[in-house]
């Protein structure tokens, strides 16, 4: 064990030697000393692990990265625990960034790899299902457009991302018991898949006629960067409102991106902050997520991407006067320059997403692994493999949109007490599958955490004029 004065026993177990210990493997047997390992130690040194390799990567160490994500191929495993799980998608992420320094290997690689749009979208769709987060976003958002259209007899929703008709269902059922009667509603559907928006159009239809509210659909199949905002056809005398459910951070990646070479200097602050983990002796994922030892004691730099980009998007939206905006987003610093930056905050934010489907699936579920394999790990190595324009999983927290939407004319709408009753409610009904969802109040806004680990944020804004 390490001793206060910082010398070491000479009963050290493997994990606490781990740092002075060969990268090189044996010649009789691959890494001998990971057989040592006792199953409390193994997560601890997969975080090591992963350090250690993402810091060769950075420095273009490739032999010693390739040896330290052999070692790590020895104690992963996508169907493991949480740490076993992350460390296989993150290795598999720090894989792919080495890859991409040989352009033309990486091409042919994935040359005939075919996008599946349609699968993407339904495991979507599993997230929304199996987890309360994207739930309780639009509970809360809900109440916000409910409150923001008391009173106005014509109503138009624009939705960033149009492809969960409940959210739109729920707000029918709302605004069809209003006292003073319902209005017309016309939901404008933004969406780069035809189907998803032909299946919302037909379920929001039937809705809406079993209630007997008026209603229309204007579907706009596009990406978000590529909006026509002349398609959106806001009209005189109807109250706007604006929906984006995690799609701003997309167009946070600057203009002039150049996809440069994924080998970013160490951030030598960060790394000695890491290497601190090696050395303590917490015996599961969740102590150490409670410790919070990756990101509590230095502050990630604030230079991150700005874009004109996101500038300009907000700008428009401004230019259309909606009545209330509602944004929810990953509560989380992904979006800085140096990778040993992204890698700390990724790790935490990203265990406990693992940690909570953990909670809400047994190990051997297929859903579980398609959302951690298709959903999860590809934003994982979106965060840590890609650069320039090509990094698009951008999240920033809170604050730092703040900023950003009172710099573009925005202010902040409080969120009311009931919308938060609401989503207190939903978690309550939810029984034991609620029991590591927490709310709580930031300044007028919400922040959903899972125990007391923050991962999106829910806010609201009208314009300043």
């Amino acid at each position: 064990m390490f001793q206060e004065d910082g010398s070491s026993s000479i009963t050290s177990s493997p994990l606490q030697m781990l740092p002075m210990m060969s990268l090189s493997p044996s010649m009789t047997s691959p890494y001998p000393w990971l057989n040592e390992l006792k199953p409390e130690e193994r997560g601890l040194c997969l975080i090591h692990l992963l350090v250690t390799c993402a810091n060769h990567v950075a420095s273009g160490s490739l032999e010693n990265a390739n040896i330290a994500l052999d070692q790590i191929s020895h104690l992963a495993s996508s169907e493991g625990d949480t740490m076993q799980r992350i460390a296989s998608y993150f290795s598999e992420a720090l894989a792919d960034r080495i890859l991409r320094t040989w352009p033309g290997v990486y091409k042919a690689f994935h040359s005939t790899r075919i996008p599946d749009l349609a699968e993407e979208t339904l495991v979507r769709k599993m997230f929304f299902d199996f987890l309360l987060f994207t739930k309780v976003a639009f509970v809360i958002s809900n109440q916000v457009i409910v409150e923001a259209m008391e009173g106005e007899k014509i109503v138009h929703v624009i939705d960033l991302n149009a492809s969960e008709p409940a959210q739109w269902c729920a707000l029918i059922r709302d605004l069809s018991a209003r006292p003073e009667g319902p209005p017309h509603l016309r939901i404008t559907g933004i969406h780069q898949q035809k189907e998803v928006l032909e299946n919302m159009a037909h379920v929001l239809t039937e809705e809406a006629e079993k209630l007997d509210l008026p209603f229309q659909f204007n579907p706009i199949v596009t990406k978000l960067e590529n909006l026509d905002f002349d398609k959106l056809r806001v009209k005189t005398g109807e109250a706007l409102a604006i929906s984006s459910i995690l799609q701003l951070h997309t167009l946070l990646a600057p203009d002039s991106s150049i996809n440069k070479s994924p080998s970013t200097p160490m951030n030598n602050g960060v790394n000695i902050h890491l290497q601190r983990v090696a050395h303590m002796n917490q015996s599961t994922l969740r102590e150490l997520l409670e410790k919070d030892v990756l990101v509590n004691d230095y502050s990630p730099s604030n230079d991150s991407a700005s874009s004109s980009n996101i500038e300009s998007f907000l700008g428009a939206l401004w230019g259309l006067s909606p009545k209330v905006m509602v944004v929810t987003e990953q509560d989380s610093d992904h979006n800085g320059k140096n990778l040993m930056e992204r890698l700390s905050e990724s790790l935490y934010f990203y265990a406990a997403l693992f940690d909570c489907l953990e909670s809400a699936l047994p190990r051997v579920s297929v859903e579980r692994l398609k959302m951690e394999k298709m959903l999860l790990g590809e934003e994982i190595k979106n965060i840590i493999a890609c650069e320039g324009v090509e990094r698009r999983e951008r999240h920033e927290k809170l604050e730092k949109w703040r900023r950003r939407f009172e710099s573009c004319g925005f202010t902040n709408v409080p969120l009311s007490y009931y919308g938060m009753l609401q989503a207190n409610r939903l978690m309550q009904s939810c029984s034991n599958s609620g029991d590591g969802y927490r709310i709580r109040e930031e300044s007028g806004n919400v922040v959903i955490c899972w125990q007391d680990r923050p991962l999106f944020s829910v806010s609201a804004w009208r314009i300043r004029r």
